[in-house]
């Protein structure tokens, strides 16, 4: 098979898994609350069982694609949650939807995400990992902003001229559409992927081997651990763009298709961030722009807790935006690139990438809940501010966080020698 053929279905499967638990969510937030009947500390208190979930399906994930291959989980990830996308367009009540995002994290962790991750490290060899990486997440970028706007597009079409003025009954089929949409390119993404990934994609382990013992190297390793830390930062900072659509309708006076549409046209800088810090990644270090991109957002969400549009203009807050967005995706671009820079064996890729992502993923328990209690603490400004403060707090932590990664391993290249 081509070598493009295969990233770019990695690429598609990889994002459009995504599409309804969160998509519909980060895009459409305003409206997503709204047709629902949510709040912002309810919709949180959702995510953070799909995060449970999720986090319960890491470890084991990742041991299972060290055996069986790429190509079988991921379609059945794919189909799987393309059938919860149906559920989802009847609206379900609250306790319902949460019962919902708990079957999503079963079925785009357990299933897909650490085959997904092997499969990227095969694919870019030994020599290019913050390539491929930065690949495979800026081709996750344009997938995302691209169907965004579509799905804006169609969702327009169901408001009326003055979207302000827009009724109930119009929101809800209008996103009903949208999650409809997105449940159909999810299942096109599964016969894809069963047609177009080659079947010897496989698990470096062998079946005989045990996974106990697999997972026992993993955990006796400090530099694994430091690396999960550090994506708990990142996937935080990752996470805190989901509430600028929001932040666009309640502080920069944009309506609902204005603020889907905004954060719809900043996720176009993700393949620019992602393969731009892949490249550097590999010329310089992963760890080293991760720390640079830390840096950069301690600086853009330290403005935008103190900022206000009346006293500082929209333009300087539109440029911390889109600095954010393009840090945030650099990060998105390497973190994982640091398994080759730590030296993880690739008979262990799919247990390592399970280990990180358990802990490293941890903030789809905890930073929904706690954001959306920041916001529905003081609505309006105050709590984006105070929204923003937090987020400046997890880029210090880490920058800590990376340089004690960079340490642990100069050690380890000092005891090899």
């Amino acid at each position: 098979m081509p070598r493009i053929v295969f990233i770019l279905t990695l690429i598609l499967a990889g994002e459009l898994i995504f599409g309804l638990p969160y998509h519909t969510a980060r895009f459409f937030r305003p409206t997503f609350l709204a047709a629902f009947g949510l709040s912002n500390t309810q919709l949180g208190d959702i995510f953070a069982v799909y995060g449970i979930t999720a986090m319960l399906s890491y470890f084991p994930g990742g041991a299972l694609a060290d055996r069986i291959s790429a190509r079988t989980l991921m379609t059945l990830s794919l189909f799987a949650t393309a059938v919860g996308g149906l559920y989802m367009a009847t609206f379900p009540a609250s306790l319902q939807m949460a019962l919902l995002y708990g079957f999503w994290g079963i079925t785009t962790i357990f299933l897909f995400w650490a085959a997904l991750i092997s499969a990227t490290r095969d694919w870019g060899g030994e020599r290019s990992q913050g390539k491929a990486f930065g690949v495979l997440d800026g081709g996750r970028g344009i997938v995302a902003a691209g169907f965004a706007l579509f799905a804006v597009a169609i969702f327009s079409l169901y408001m009326p001229a003055d979207a302000a003025l827009v009724s109930d009954a119009e929101r809800r089929e209008g996103f009903r559409t949208v999650i409809l949409l997105y449940s159909a390119a999810t299942a096109a993404a599964g016969i894809l992927t069963w047609l177009l990934l080659p079947k010897s994609i496989q698990g470096s382990a062998t079946t005989r081997s045990n996974p106990l013992r697999g997972m026992a190297t993993v955990l006796r390793r400090p530099i694994v651990w430091a690396q999960a830390a550090v994506i708990v930062c990142a996937y935080c900072a990752f996470k805190g763009l989901d509430n600028f659509s929001l932040y666009a309708v309640q502080v920069l006076g944009m309506d609902e298709v204005e603020g889907a549409r905004f954060t719809a046209y900043a996720s176009w800088l993700r393949p620019v961030g992602a393969v731009a810090a892949g490249v550097a990644a590999d010329r310089f270090s992963a760890s080293r722009i991760i720390g640079i991109a830390f840096v950069i957002l301690l600086m853009s969400f330290g403005y935008l807790a103190i900022a206000a549009p009346a006293a500082t203009g929209l333009n300087y807050l539109y440029a911390n935006i889109l600095v954010s967005f393009f840090a945030v995706f650099a990060l998105r671009g390497v973190y994982f690139a640091l398994l080759q820079e730590t030296t993880t064996p690739k008979y262990l890729t799919g247990t390592t990438v399970g280990m990180v992502s358990f802990v490293g993923y941890t903030p789809d328990v905890f930073f929904a809940p706690i954001t959306g209690r920041i916001l529905d603490a003081a609505p309006g400004l105050t709590g984006h501010q105070h929204y923003f403060l937090f987020l400046a707090g997890v880029a210090v932590m880490g920058l800590l966080l990376v340089s004690w990664l960079i340490w642990l391993n100069r050690r380890l290249q000092v005891e090899k020698t």
